[in-house]
């Protein structure tokens, strides 16, 4: 079925001086990838990390874990109906579940402020993006040794395609804040197209509009996930609620068929139907979902490349406006943008308290206090800092280990440095 879909190509790993070359299993290659992503450190600190609500603030909000499995499963079911029309496209599910399941290991604590936050203090490093953090953790650092030193999970090119949503370059990010890959994975991007320049193979087109048909079920089947659960979450916290929605649609610029999934969704808040409701329209968003044959430099060498995935009008309309109803109404209040605030003072204090420490202060006279730095961060972090060449280098590892955090060690760390009433000899770093 799916062996026919991939070929050698798709399947070959990544090897390199953080990559090893993996024995013979009984697993294929893309049961690995997804064993691999999912009994790692960095899979399991999701369930402590922010998704709309902080972690941990109740018990049956969503977290990055639980959102992950969610978008898996759904990306699943969408795989199942193309292969209705299309029996050609015969997605392995292995690797679309490892694709999904690895999707946000790359995000730090505190959501999308904290990336902002790291990408702030992290300009004149390289910068910090959560796609391309995701792709540093599946190469460079998902593992590490005695000595602490690290490697990555030698993953297959389909798998490192799939989770990339970002081919640009920091370099080549113009005026652009966000979306973009790190400067030194430049040659993991030619090795998962087998050139050294993607760029120029596409010509006129956006290289970060170039998917390979697993990132783009993936990335459907975030766009589903967030859109619809975000709203259940909302309402539960009471931050939509049927009220504030019509008073909110008095002001929102909205089409006829928005207008209609509002007024349904008005509808379901008054009759207690949401859950059920939203459980309901996922089904419908997976089912607009279709198949085009596609042709570009990619198109003859992998059949990863040789569809195209089209998401109905209306269904994208009604993505736009569940979408809009939690930016304004749920991350818009009062009660989240604190929060944000909040997380992001902590990770602005704590990045940099750890810089100063490691990269060392600036006298005033303009030079660099050459003391051996404090102990700030667990034996082996810190360990691996000294020893690292270069600030970038040391920037990047503390990067590394601030964006790994959780929402709670996040704050726990924050206040060990900086809260005199807080800590003993006797708790964990």
């Amino acid at each position: 079925m799916s062996d026919d879909f991939y070929g050698a190509f798709d399947r070959e790993y990544l090897r390199d001086a953080f990559n090893r070359k993996r024995t013979d299993d009984y697993r294929s290659v893309f049961h690995q990838d997804r064993d691999r992503v999912m009994f790692t450190t960095a899979f399991r600190r999701l369930q402590a990390k922010t998704q709309v609500f902080q972690a941990g603030e109740y018990d049956f909000y969503r977290t990055r874990l639980t959102h992950s499995l969610e978008v898996a499963n759904i990306a699943k079911s969408i795989s199942v109906w193309l292969r209705r029309a299309e029996p050609a496209a015969a997605v392995d599910p292995d690797l679309l579940e490892a694709v999904c399941l690895a999707h946000d290991i790359g995000h730090p604590p505190f959501g999308h402020a904290g990336e902002r936050v790291l990408n702030a203090v992290m300009d004149a490093y390289g910068g910090f993006e959560g796609n391309a953090q995701t792709l540093r953790i599946l190469t460079r650092t998902v593992y590490s040794d005695a000595d602490g030193q690290r490697g990555g999970m030698s993953p297959t090119r389909a798998l490192l395609d799939g989770v990339l949503k970002y081919k640009r370059l920091h370099r080549d990010r113009a005026d652009e804040t966000n979306h973009f890959i790190y400067d030194d994975q430049a040659e993991i991007l030619a090795f998962c197209f087998g050139t050294q320049d993607v760029a120029a193979e596409l010509g006129g087109e956006a290289p970060n509009q170039f998917h390979s048909l697993e990132c783009q079920i993936m990335d459907h089947a975030d766009d589903v996930a967030y859109s619809c659960f975000d709203i259940v979450d909302g309402a539960r916290a009471h931050f939509l609620t049927a009220d504030k929605i019509k008073t909110w649609s008095k002001h929102a610029s909205l089409d006829d068929i928005q207008r209609k999934y509002l007024d349904g969704l008005i509808e379901m808040l008054g009759n207690g139907r949401l859950q059920a409701k939203m459980n309901q329209a996922v089904g419908d968003l997976i089912k607009a979902a279709s198949l085009q044959p596609a042709k570009n430099f990619m198109s003859g060498r992998t059949h990863r490349h040789a569809w195209r995935l089209v998401v109905a009008d209306e269904a994208k309309r009604r993505i736009k406006l569940y979408k809009a109803l939690c930016q304004d109404l749920v991350f818009g209040s009062s009660a989240l943008q604190q929060i944000e605030f909040k997380g992001a003072h902590v990770l602005r204090g704590l990045t940099g308290a750890l810089f100063d420490n490691y990269l060392g202060t600036r006298r005033e006279d303009g030079s660099r206090n050459s003391a051996a730095p404090k102990v700030l961060m667990a034996a082996d972090v810190h360990r691996l800092v000294c020893a690292a060449e270069g600030e970038p280098a040391r920037a990047r590892l503390i990067c590394d280990h601030v964006a790994g955090m959780t929402d709670a060690y996040a704050l726990r760390s924050y206040k060990r440095l900086f809260d005199p009433d807080y800590g003993s000899i006797s708790e964990l770093v």
